[in-house]
């Protein structure tokens, strides 16, 4: 067994002595979003700091704890929650949890994120779906040396969102009347809001949203074969002429603002999985 599998093993069994229940499903909640895991009749829940080599969150809306219980008539894990590049972490502790799920059975993996819209079409409100992304602008989590007993050396990336997953969604929200768009999200280390000229060069190269997150966790994912569904929450529209000043807090009251169509679309999710 290497040495990181054993630290991952580490935790998986103390989560393990908490809980002996399985899900096959997870979801990983953004910025702002955390009140979604309200909606989860939890049985257990331990706080981030309690469990070995997790990290822990230290972002303004962000609970930091995980979370096992029901969902949609499914057992589930959620994450309420995450953790970014730029809070200092690598990107190997950033992915940290997503490995730790793989472990502990889970298939699916749900992500949610706030972003920033580039896409002109992008209104604040808007939901999109991730259809593909672009991560050259931040660490790839899978550098060093890899461990073959997670995956692959070299993962195929050409399908990294389920396109199974993406379809479910869209008749999802047919169904219930919510308009959902798709898009290339854009990764970025953050913490800055991006300039004029960055956004500018993110629409330039096909992105329609541009985020802190959710790159790292998704290649982790399908580098140990998970299914990955990503949601992003358009929170702030980022090439404007004027008043292109962006606050946390805007974003934070965006995201709450759609966070109700965003759990009915995560929960029906779940139950047709």
């Amino acid at each position: 067994m290497s040495e990181n599998m054993q630290v991952l093993q580490e935790t998986v069994n103390f989560i393990r002595q908490k809980i002996s229940g399985s899900a096959p499903v997870a979801i990983i909640l953004g910025s702002g979003l955390g009140n979604l895991s309200n909606e989860i009749k939890a049985e257990f829940e331990i706080p981030y700091h309690e469990i070995p080599h997790f990290p822990v969150s230290t972002v303004l809306g962000h609970k930091g704890r995980l979370i096992f219980g029901e969902m949609g008539g499914k057992k589930v894990w959620v994450l309420a929650g995450r953790f970014h590049y730029y809070e200092g972490y690598t990107a190997q502790q950033v992915s940290y949890p997503v490995r730790v799920l793989r472990l502990l059975g889970v298939q699916t993996l749900l992500l949610s994120n706030a972003a920033g819209g580039v896409n002109a079409d992008f209104k604040v409100g808007d939901l999109m779906m991730v259809n593909d992304h672009i991560s050259l602008f931040t660490e790839n989590p899978l550098i060093g040396k890899n461990d073959d007993s997670l995956g692959t050396r070299f993962p195929d990336m050409s399908e990294p969102y389920c396109k199974e997953l993406i379809k479910k969604a869209l008749t999802i929200a047919q169904l219930n009347n919510i308009e959902l768009k798709q898009g290339v999200y854009v990764g970025v280390t953050g913490p800055t809001f991006e300039t004029r000229a960055e956004y500018k060069l993110i629409h330039a190269l096909g992105g329609d949203a541009v985020g802190m997150s959710t790159v790292q966790e998704t290649i982790a994912g399908v580098h140990c074969g998970m299914k990955i569904f990503a949601m992003s929450v358009i929170t702030d529209i980022g090439i404007r002429e004027e008043a292109n000043k962006i606050t946390h807090e805007e974003v934070l009251q965006a995201a709450k603002d759609a966070e109700p169509k965003l759990t009915l679309l995560f929960t029906e999710l779940v139950k047709v999985l």
